[in-house]
């Protein structure tokens, strides 16, 4: 559970990973250092192998797991990242792998995990059908599943981007971060609440995929809908641990439209020459359309991702 990690297990997950994964850029944004008022970075994960952070959470699991259960294998739900993850690490560590994905998941997401070599399931009509699914071919098979957002593992690794910001910048005032099943932010403030405890965490979802906000603002776990959205890494909905993560890690949240999600997904584009997909939009956003009521500074926003399709990309980029 997320209140049984610890800092020290995301430094030790740190040093675990770092002959593995890239310390990604953080880079200074001219255009949203202006309208916070103050210096504003990028943690660019789009740049890490896979295309995304989620690589960090997987590796760490896998590589912590016995004999046994490697020879067993690994299954995992995915909208797509956690499965590029899951997929990378079982064939960098010799681990069979099965990723079940929904039906909509982006295709460049899905020709990544095959291409790694992981076996696919693509079935299922949205996301939280696919983990069903996974969770009982796990069951079957006695292999292990692995959840894309829960776990004390898992979390410890997705962690290492906050160690790796506040290693570059000690004087975080405020960590903005895309929000589904609570993963990342997670991970991000089991660290950060505990040596940076003045640092303000403020998350950002789209509207269609809110079970985070929604739950919070109800305090308690809220179903949603499963809408199509262009932010599908924060898909599903989110149970008790993710719900505790939210009370306990974020001092805010926003959400933003599909139009917005879209907007900003072009701006870092013709602002920065950054590919970004929708989930990693929504943190940019929050900050590009003035969604929060303050941003102390500095602050750094988690660039989740950039895996999306060739061709919405193009669409959404020429028409801005």
């Amino acid at each position: 559970m997320f209140s049984s990690l610890k800092a020290a297990d995301v430094i030790a997950a740190g040093d675990r990973l770092r002959p593995f994964i890239l310390r990604t850029p953080l880079v200074a944004s001219e255009a949203l250092s202006e309208i916070a008022g103050g210096p504003v970075f990028l943690k660019l994960e789009n740049h890490q192998t896979t295309g995304s952070f989620k690589l960090r959470g997987a590796l760490n699991v896998l590589a912590m797991l016995d004999d046994d259960a490697r020879r067993r294998g690994v299954v995992a739900s995915s909208a797509g990242n956690h499965g590029l993850g899951m997929a990378y690490a079982a064939k960098l560590l010799g681990i069979p792998a099965t990723i079940f994905v929904p039906s909509t998941a982006p295709q460049v997401k899905r020709d990544g995990i095959m291409a790694l070599g992981a076996s696919l399931d693509a079935s299922q009509p949205h996301y939280d059908a696919a983990m069903a699914a996974a969770i009982e071919f796990a069951n079957e098979h006695r292999a292990t599943f692995v959840n894309p957002c829960a776990g004390a593992q898992l979390l410890a690794g997705q962690g290492t981007i906050a160690l790796e910001i506040l290693g570059d910048l000690p004087e975080l005032a405020t960590l903005v971060t895309s929000v589904g099943g609570g993963g990342l932010v997670g991970g991000c403030a089991s660290l950060v609440r505990a040596v940076s405890p003045g640092t303000r965490i403020v998350g950002a979802q789209s509207e269609n995929t809110a079970a985070m906000s929604l739950s919070l603002a109800e305090g308690r776990v809220v179903e949603i809908d499963n809408l199509p959205t262009l932010a599908d890494g924060l898909a599903g909905q989110i149970d008790d641990e993710g719900f505790e993560i939210g009370q306990h890690a974020l001092d805010g949240i926003v959400t933003l439209t599909e139009t917005e999600i879209a907007r900003t997904i072009a701006w870092m584009w013709s602002e920065h020459r950054e590919r970004v997909e929708g989930a990693a939009a929504c943190g940019v956003g929050a900050v590009w359309l003035r969604k929060l009521d303050r941003i102390a500074t500095p602050a750094a926003i988690v660039i989740s991702g950039g895996n999306i399709d060739s061709a919405k990309f193009e669409k959404i980029t020429a028409t801005g």
